[in-house]
């Protein structure tokens, strides 16, 4: 599939790419030029409705087939995506804009999952007890839960969807991918490749679209799971709508992220730990650090070495060598941002360095934002409160490593949150005391490996279950508990009363 002139993309059904039914499409931009570089066709039901149809036919043998051929599958699929990461990032960065080491990276972390799926014979292990009465024996089956379906964001659009499918197939589970229509490129090329590393026809379906194509998913009845990863609002939705329609869901939502720096920390790497999270492909993660708890008399020389850095700053397309930040995602973004900006300037915050107009020779219809550093920011100022999703740092002030602790608490988001310290003792009070899913020490961005599992708390997750890790597996299988008694003779024929395991 040629995705550099390719017009209108297709779907991948049933093992191939399949023309929707539909006849909305949407704009694919590349965010540097503005540019519209393709058509993505926005799924109505009848297209879902074929998608969780080929999942369907397909699972009965995928779910019966041994765990270690479908972790074959994967260790082929692995081969291919390293064999193919730097293409692979190439289309992450024309749609999304961010660079191409980033990119590059964001694949590498999604084929981490793929390592850890490869793992399936030993995770889908259940338990065993003998004798648990006399000749009876009890044990456990960790079994697939049928059709599942991914929806996935635009800013991670290899790693966030392999955070979902490599688990739920190594699983004996059939996935739907859902992407985000402003990043649909690379899941197509991945159905591909799965294709190619031998996966059946079915096993893995995509489907691009809107709300339309989300609410379809979420009310058709053989979907039974559904993960997601996007926008606190849209979370409570995915998951009190699929809830609502007996469906497993785990929804991940926004974050406002801390990074608290003590007076004893080593201010100069903090200071560089903090501008590649809060800038890092433009502040358009999940993880990025956006908020900056200076405590005591840290905080004139932090936002001094903060401002620095943040000046140095390369930003423009993320193809082009030396770029340290390209553009965010749409004309949209660039402009919400940008209001946000301006609302903390109204509110008082004091604008260290303004990238409202960065001035990218060449890219003028760009969708660009330059580094932005607010000080003196109050946790009662919308550009505190509010997740911004943007290339924009506030500092806020506080006189002690209890009152951050108590701001990052008191936050409606607990994605996470690191310490930068020399001091043992207060990072052990840290990890205790705060209240956050994902904690870092002296790491900025504590995006556990594959093999722990990635989620928040409060409103950064809606469900019960994180995804990757043991966690995904959990999510993406069921136990069943079998009791069994193989008696040689009559002689242990069960009686009327309750039985015993005497």
């Amino acid at each position: 599939m040629d995705l550099t002139t390719l017009d209108r993309l297709p779907l991948w059904i049933g093992g191939k790419a399949v023309a929707a039914s539909t006849t909305r499409y949407g704009e694919v931009t590349n965010p540097a030029t503005g540019d519209v570089i393709r058509h993505v066709p926005l799924a109505n039901a009848a297209d879902v409705a074929a998608a969780v149809s080929a999942a369907a036919n397909a699972l009965p043998d995928w779910r019966a087939s041994p765990p270690l051929r479908r972790a074959r599958v994967l260790m082929r699929f692995r081969e291919l995506m390293e064999a193919n990461k730097k293409a692979l990032a190439k289309i992450v960065t024309e749609e999304h804009g961010k660079t191409l080491d980033d990119a590059e990276g964001s694949v590498t972390r999604g084929i981490e999952v793929i390592e850890f799926a490869m793992g399936v014979p030993h995770l889908v292990k259940g338990e065993f007890s003998e004798s648990v009465g006399t000749g009876v024996d009890s044990w456990s089956l960790r079994l697939p839960v049928g059709v599942c379906a991914g929806i996935t964001p635009f800013n991670f659009p290899a790693m966030v969807p392999m955070w979902m499918f490599p688990v739920a197939i190594a699983c004996g589970n059939t996935f739907v991918l859902k992407p985000s229509e402003r990043v649909p490129s690379l899941s197509l090329r991945m159905a591909e490749l799965l294709r190619e590393a031998g996966l059946p026809d079915g096993v893995f379906n995509v489907v691009h679209g809107d709300k339309e194509a989300v609410d379809a998913l979420l009310v058709h009845p053989e979907v039974k799971a559904v993960s997601f990863v996007g926008s606190t609002p849209i979370a409570k939705y995915i998951y009190a709508t699929g809830a609502a329609h007996g469906k497993r869901v785990q929804a991940l939502g926004g974050a406002k992220n801390h990074a608290i720096v003590l007076p004893d920390a080593d201010v100069a790497f903090a200071a560089d730990a903090i501008v590649g999270a809060g800038y890092g492909s433009a502040g358009e993660r999940c993880m990025a650090i956006s908020a900056v708890v200076a405590v005591g008399e840290v905080a004139d020389t932090l936002v001094a070495e903060l401002a620095a850095r943040a000046a140095r700053i390369r930003t423009g397309p993320g193809n082009a060598p030396g770029v340290e930040m390209g553009p965010v995602i749409t004309r949209a973004a660039r402009d919400r941002i940008a209001a946000a900006i301006d609302g903390g300037v109204v509110e008082g915050a004091k604008l260290v360095v303004d990238g409202r107009a960065p001035g990218i020779p060449g890219h003028a219809q760009g969708f660009f934002v330059g580094p932005t550093l607010f000080d003196r920011v109050t946790s009662a100022m919308a550009v505190y409160r509010e997740e911004i999703f943007g290339p924009v740092l506030v500092v806020v002030r506080v006189p002690s490593l209890a009152d951050a602790i108590a701001l990052v608490n008191a936050n409606p988001y607990a994605n996470g949150a690191a310490l930068f310290t020399r001091s043992g003792h207060a990072a052990r009070r840290f990890q205790q005391d705060c209240d956050v899913g994902m904690a870092g020490v002296n790491v900025p961005i504590p995006v556990p490996m594959a093999f722990y599992s990635f989620g928040g708390w409060r409103n950064s997750l809606f469900g019960d279950l994180h995804v990757h890790g043991m966690d995904g597996v959990r999510f993406y299988t069921r136990t069943k508990v079998v009791t069994g008694r193989w008696p040689d003779d009559g002689s242990a024929a069960p009686g009327f009363q309750m039985p015993l395991m005497g």
